[in-house]
């Protein structure tokens, strides 16, 4: 997992890579939990590398969506899917490119 600026924006970006499932999720929650806690506001998990997402990974980005502004940039296949069949991409915010999600304002 990374986490990178790629625009001039104080969004903050957390990249997570490969598979997100339950045995592999607390990584991902505690960056999600530093990044939050000490930005509150808005903070965009870039999707472009995770390889596969299950409910867990559904369930942590509702949660966080819920206590913050989640944005969700270049969902990779994996994801898109899951958010489709799931019907979360009608609730998520969803942004085409990095760049988009730090600087769109909702």
């Amino acid at each position: 997992m990374s986490q990178h600026d790629s625009a001039p924006a104080t969004i903050p970006v957390v990249a997570p890579r490969g598979d997100l499932d339950a045995a592999t999720m607390q990584p991902l929650i505690d960056e999600l939990n530093r990044v939050t806690g000490t930005r509150p506001g808005a903070v965009v998990l870039d999707g472009g590398a995770i390889s596969f997402a299950d409910s867990t990974f559904l369930n942590v980005l509702l949660r966080f969506h819920q206590s913050s502004d989640l944005r969700i940039a270049r969902p990779s296949h994996a994801v898109r899917r899951l958010l489709k069949i799931t019907g979360a991409d009608a609730v998520l915010n969803i942004y085409p490119t990095v760049p988009e999600a730090q600087k769109t304002v909702t």
